[in-house]
């Protein structure tokens, strides 16, 4: 038997069911097949997610099925990490924002579009798939993919477990690593990095800290150990992750099971002892490698890969989920201007490829400056340098390092700054937070800024519009570092392509603001250009310079912010002493 589909999807996860969900949103009249070889509910490691969630579940339209399962309300994470032993607290925006008044669930407005969700997979994965199905998928469970018929490079059919044969117009690999197509099609797999980590991890009900953090504002706790770092993390109301990373090595040298070695790592790290007191373990310790890769390749003749498939950055970040549903939603604009064919196809492809795998690498990198910044790998600091290399920069190991720390790992998404919920004051924050030094700003003390653009070459980047189409834009290339003309990097370009003075800066970015912010709002928006300037000076588009006797930027990074602080265990979420 054979059946025909636009689509097939291998892989019912958060990016098989979010490709399905916006093709099918977008384009109703499209036939998708989602195949899954397990039937859900089942567990999945991955609970963490962070704020670009939002958007995505608004565009599939789950938004509201996900906030009615009352999932913890993520507002940031609590650290032990860097110079001291001390916790300290990120956010993802001021807790005193919060309305805690109103009953959930909430609307995707205010606060709620600045905060995330901590996830039961089981309950989670089902919502997204069921949906997909609800919006006319067809949605296959305990249905396995045996084999996966070629020519060449292009994919002509899958076989299944059944012995049926399904062919389509476009095929997905969106089976996380077991990576089914992948494999098959012969696609390589790079690990261009120092972090070849193991996880190992269990689930607890009922442990003694989910009585004090309530679900409506609760925090992944990362704490760090001499050989790694556990976390852990509410996914309901009575119900715990709870995890260590640790490097290979380390875990092989130790001769030690993994129940066992979990077992240590409960007993050496005091706080999360402590918060799982009166905790029922489920009892079956689960592990798996955390080496972060990315392949050589995102697609093929008729095929591409989406979310893990394609490449991992390691699990400090809680970026896995984001990277997956936001590479997803990508995927789905490419197939439907594919289909358009209004677009250039090789710009399409190239487009998602360089997408797709640009996003793991730089979070890769900023993971590797994460746990070098810690003190636990020492000889990541040196691949620093290679990370600046790529950039066309030659830096010393110390230079690289601060370079980095200045926001030189690149953009999340288009026309932004910033990486894994932080914009650049945040990231400067939090790198004087775990080295101990001062933060600086290259652009602190000047007052003339002028555009750089030799040696640069014009390009056509593009970026969903939320309504299935991609929208062209022009951009800038130099080595690696884009300067795109989309949002607040193209609002700057075009004030600088008239003005050059500080004063004459500000005063455009306010008149710009005023049109499209409220008035509250106007001041942090500028703000939030001026930390875009920084990262243009910082990668050589903008020339920075003093005019002597006339006012300059005065900035400085605080160590503690509303955002970024000291936790204090006797505030807002109640306390749990350690216990010697």
């Amino acid at each position: 038997m054979t059946d025909s589909f636009d689509v097939a999807v291998i892989g019912g996860g958060p990016g098989g069911s979010t490709l399905a969900c916006l093709l099918k949103k977008h384009n109703p009249a499209l036939r998708v097949l989602v195949l899954e070889k397990e039937k859900f509910p089942r567990d999945h490691i991955g609970e963490s997610q962070l704020p670009p969630i939002g958007k995505v579940l608004i565009e599939m339209g789950c938004w509201d099925k996900v906030e009615a399962a009352g999932f913890p309300i993520k507002v940031g994470v609590t650290f032990t990490w860097g110079k001291t032993t001390d916790p300290w607290d990120f956010h993802l925006f001021p807790l005193s924002e919060m309305d805690t008044t109103k009953p959930r669930p909430h609307r995707f407005e205010n606060w709620r579009q600045r905060s995330s969700f901590q996830v039961d997979r089981a309950i989670y994965d089902k919502i997204l798939l069921d949906h997909a199905r609800e919006l006319g998928c067809d949605v296959r469970e305990e249905t396995r993919v045996a084999s996966i018929e070629r020519d060449g490079d292009r994919v002509v059919g899958l076989t299944l477990g059944s012995g049926e044969t399904v062919t389509a117009r476009h095929y997905v690999d969106a089976s996380g690593n077991v990576g089914i197509l992948r494999r098959a099609m012969g696609v390589k797999v790079d690990a261009p990095t120092a972090l070849q980590n193991i996880a190992f991890w269990d689930y607890w009900e009922n442990p003694r800290w989910l009585e004090v953090e309530p679900v409506g504002r609760t925090r992944v706790h990362i704490r760090s150990l001499p050989y790694g770092w556990m976390w852990f993390i509410p996914v309901s109301a009575t119900r715990a992750s709870v995890g260590l990373v640790t490097p290979a090595s380390y875990y092989k040298e130790s001769g030690k099971r993994p129940a066992e070695i979990f077992a240590q790592a409960l007993e050496d790290e005091k706080w999360v002892k402590n918060a799982l007191e009166g905790g029922s373990p489920r009892g079956k310790v689960e592990s798996t490698t955390d080496w972060s890769y990315v392949v050589e390749r995102c697609y093929g003749e008729n095929w591409f890969l989406v979310g893990e498939v394609a490449g991992f950055a390691d699990p400090i970040l809680s970026a896995g989920m984001t990277l997956t549903q936001t590479g997803a939603l990508e995927l789905a604009y490419t197939i439907l201007e594919l289909d358009r064919a209004e677009h250039d196809r090789e710009w399409l492809l190239a487009r998602y490829d360089d997408l797709q795998r640009r996003r793991v690498l730089q979070h890769m990198r900023f993971a590797e400056y994460w746990y070098s910044a810690n003190g636990v790998f020492d000889n990541i600091r040196e691949n620093c340098v290679k990370i600046a290399e790529e950039a066309g920069l030659k830096l010393n190991p110390a230079e690289a390092f601060k370079w980095l720390a200045q926001g030189g790992f690149g953009d999340d998404i288009p026309g932004q700054v910033g990486l894994g919920g932080l914009d650049i004051a945040g990231v400067k924050q939090v790198m004087m937070r775990i080295t101990g030094d001062q933060a600086t700003w290259k652009i602190n003390g000047k007052n003339v800024f002028k555009l750089n653009l030799q040696g640069a070459k014009k390009v056509w980047i593009g970026r969903p519009n939320g309504m299935g189409r991609i929208e062209r834009a022009e951009a800038y290339l130099r080595g690696h570092s884009r300067l795109e003309l989309i949002g607040v990097q193209k609002t700057l370009f075009e004030i600088l392509q008239r003005h050059s003075d500080i004063d004459k800066i500000l005063e455009s970015l306010r008149n710009h603001f005023a049109i499209s912010v409220p008035a509250e709002h106007i001041g942090a928006a500028v703000q939030q250009a001026i930390q875009v300037l920084e990262v243009m000076a910082t990668d050589y588009w903008v020339h920075a310079s003093v005019r002597k006797g006339r006012p300059a930027l005065q900035l400085a990074t605080p160590e503690e912010g509303q955002l970024i602080h000291t936790h204090d265990e006797s505030g807002l979420l109640g306390r749990v002493p350690v216990k010697a």
